[in-house]
């Protein structure tokens, strides 16, 4: 983890909930989470299926609203603003990796890497000396010209997290990145995740792996919405009893 000392938060929740209408019936996904990150900080989200973890991680990357509540990124309170502005900070100062992936299959892998680039309006020149730098980074120069069916799923994650760092983020968000990937594979990708927390990357994680989640500095524990438990990440045990009981 980055130095964290005296820093201010990052990520401050203050009472977050989201509710989703299912029929007639009201599904609160969120129920007055608080909480704050620090910069630098490597978090693991756990919780049994339907606790909130992935609502919870689209409210933190901008990609759905809280029902009520307040968030503030980098003291900015995000809920007042509008689209346009939104999208300027996934682009700017939040990356994303996924379980599958989520490569275009029509483009090589430095081409997948090269992308949001495109859309940030960076120049031709620059792009290019960017992608290589990254994919070199990930360790896949030599598979830079292959298209995402060419590559392993290992692979597959290692450019994914190339792309969703290509911009510079302050905070990368995965989503089960090392789900399908075999333990190799998966300790790989792990450790690139580690080397960027260390270079002060503020990662969050959401896993049902314990030997992900005891990797974090701190394991958040969600339960039907609420936080039901803070612990440091080799108190991992205290998390898979709560996850038993749920």
């Amino acid at each position: 983890m980055a130095e964290t000392s005296g820093s201010q938060p990052v990520i401050r929740l203050q009472s977050i909930s989201r509710t989703f209408l299912v029929g007639d019936e009201e599904v609160h996904a969120l129920v007055e989470v608080d909480e704050e990150i620090l910069p630098g900080e490597h978090i693991a989200i756990m919780g049994p299926s339907g606790s909130g973890k992935s609502t919870l991680l689209n409210i933190l990357g901008c990609l759905d609203r809280p029902t009520s509540g307040d968030y503030f990124l980098d003291g900015r309170n995000v809920g007042h603003l509008d689209t346009r502005a939104l999208t300027e900070i996934r682009r700017h100062q939040i990356g994303f990796v996924f379980q599958f992936f989520h490569l275009i299959p029509r483009l090589t892998a430095a081409d997948n890497v090269e992308l949001p680039m495109i859309f940030a309006g960076i120049t031709h020149a620059e792009r290019r000396v960017r992608t290589a730098e990254a994919v070199a980074a990930v360790g896949l120069s030599q598979r830079a010209g292959h298209q995402p069916d060419q590559l392993s799923g290992g692979e597959r994650q290692r450019i994914a997290l190339a792309r969703a760092t290509i911009m510079k983020p302050a905070i990368l968000l995965a989503d089960e990145p090392t789900g399908n990937l075999d333990s190799k594979s998966g300790g790989v990708v792990l450790d690139l995740l580690e080397q960027l927390n260390g270079d002060g990357l503020t990662l969050l994680v959401v896993t049902h792996d314990p030997k992900v989640a005891q990797r974090a500095d701190r394991i958040i524990v969600l339960v039907d919405g609420h936080i039901a438990k803070r612990v440091r990440g080799d108190r991992i045990t205290e998390v898979l009893t709560i996850l038993t009981e749920n």
